[in-house]
């Protein structure tokens, strides 16, 4: 007897898989390079170009970085109490326009986050959380700058403006500023920098001695140092828990001065950032305050009283919440105006915390030394970074992988469909691995918004596997080609 006919809105059988890991693929590393927007530094590469101009500039700086292969970019979007994004809070950055407070015509951040996650690319947005006035800003600072709208939170100090950790209003100001970034766009982490209380000014001590006053009316017994620390870590477990709240999946990285104390490692010298800025980050990495720590290793290997392996040795050892650690390097010292470095340190340095293993991936200051000109970037584009890699996942910023996709060959050519399945989170990014006919598997790295993908001629099997926003791989599904 014939079977019978099967019903018409029957679902297909779903496609077998494959259990995540278990064919090889892609490394896991970070591979990040900072592109800093104040004073220029990378992007845009003068203030006053058009908007066409701009996000070509961006385009290719990320094509450029993409083919490299970067996988993340770390974009300064906030200055000194400005934004390069439609802020409802803070003026437009005089960074863009040459004017504080004008329009560019787009939104640089939504721009940068689409064309970073078409090319397979992590986004960052990066905040200085208390500068507010930098000394390379030309123009007035318009009415609804901070130094106008809260002035008794705003100091001078050296050439520079500055949000005061220990003013209540400049606390909420900047957490606010943030995490209205955090909801109303699509970026993978916020990120903060070095810069807490300022880098001193030789002879003089920062001017928060009104809050510091206010505060001890109000029962605070804590010394000054103290309580600016305080102040400091009480800003970082805030936002922290501020970020879970509004989107569990969203990183936080912090990339504090490299040195925590002198003395630690034993024999190492430098500033105290513990003592001077007031950045306990060793606590902050401990307490799980944060997803990734970036440390500014910024000297060499073969320095006597900063040793890059020895101060990476110490950070890992500190990282007892187990979260990721990607060491800062300073490229730009490659640059003639900075100058001490050749490319092979950098190589080098990579290649170090790459055989380190506690340290999963680095992040790379700044862009702009990564051009062809400087011999760095094609270094690493043809040899350590040659393989695409996948950010390392965060499981505990997650509740499980991704389902597999469903999989269809569509008719009339050698290549495979795949979409996520129903009702699943959005995909960053697919996995996909192709068979050939003696049983080697080889793979490919797709952006999350890819469909579609055309096989190699040699092709028998594909197994495509999906990867969350917490860098979770899910199982495969797999199909055989026709």
């Amino acid at each position: 007897m014939p079977p019978p006919a099967p019903v018409a809105d029957e679902p297909a059988p779903a496609a077998p898989t494959v259990p995540a890991g278990s064919l090889p693929g892609p490394r896991r590393e970070f591979r990040g390079a900072w592109i800093a927007t104040v004073a220029n530094i990378d992007w845009p590469t003068e203030r006053g170009l058009s908007a066409e101009a701009q996000q070509a500039e961006l385009t290719a700086m990320l094509d450029d970085l993409a083919a490299k292969g970067f996988n993340a970019v770390v974009m300064q979007v906030r200055t000194a109490a400005d934004a390069l994004y439609a802020s409802p809070l803070e003026p437009w950055s005089e960074f863009l326009t040459g004017r504080q407070g004008q329009d560019p015509g787009y939104d640089p951040l939504a721009f940068a986050v689409e064309a970073a996650h078409a090319r397979g690319m992590e986004l960052h947005a990066w905040f200085n959380p208390y500068r507010a006035g930098h000394p390379s800003e030309r123009g007035p600072r318009t009415a609804g700058h901070v130094s106008r709208t809260m002035p008794d939170a705003v100091v001078r100090y050296g050439d520079y403006l500055w949000l005061d950790p220990g003013h209540p209003e400049a606390t909420a100001h900047s957490l606010a500023v943030i995490l209205d970034v955090v909801t109303r766009y699509d970026v993978d982490a916020v990120h903060l920098d070095d810069y807490f209380y300022p880098y001193p000014v030789a002879g003089r001590d920062f001017p928060d001695g009104d809050s510091y006053r206010r505060a001890q009316a109000a029962g605070e017994t804590l010394g000054r140092a103290d309580w600016r620390r305080q102040n400091v870590d009480r800003f970082i477990e805030t936002l922290y828990r501020q970020v879970k709240a509004a989107k569990p999946h969203v990183k936080v990285g912090i990339s504090p001065f490299g040195i925590w104390r002198p003395g630690h490692p034993e024999g190492v010298t430098g500033m105290d950032a513990f003592a001077t800025l007031y950045a306990d980050a060793r606590r902050w990495q401990q307490e799980g305050w944060l997803d990734y720590l970036a440390p500014q290793l910024y000297w060499a290997m073969d320095s006597r009283r900063q040793s890059f392996p020895r101060l990476l040795d110490w950070w890992a050892a500190q990282n007892t919440a187990g979260r990721h650690l990607w060491p800062g390097l300073f490229d730009s010292r490659l640059l003639p105006d900075v100058g001490g470095y050749t490319p092979q340190e950098i190589v080098d340095q990579v290649a170090h915390v790459r055989a380190h293993g506690t340290a999963t991936g680095t992040i790379h200051y700044s862009a702009k030394a990564l051009a062809d000109r400087w011999r760095l970037g094609p270094l690493l584009g043809d040899g350590l970074y040659a393989e695409p890699a996948l950010v390392p996942a965060s499981p505990w910023l997650d509740d499980g992988p991704p389902p597999p996709p469903s999989l269809t060959q569509p008719p009339g050519g050698r290549a495979v469909a795949f979409d996520p399945a129903l009702g699943s989170e959005p995909v960053r990014r697919w996995i996909l691995r192709e068979q050939d006919a003696a049983g080697a598997w080889s793979w490919r790295v797709l952006p999350g918004r890819d469909r579609t993908a055309i096989l190699a001629g040699s092709t028998v099997a594909v197994a495509v596997a999906a990867v969350d926003r917490a860098g979770t791989e899910g199982d495969a599904a797999l199909l055989t080609v026709e």
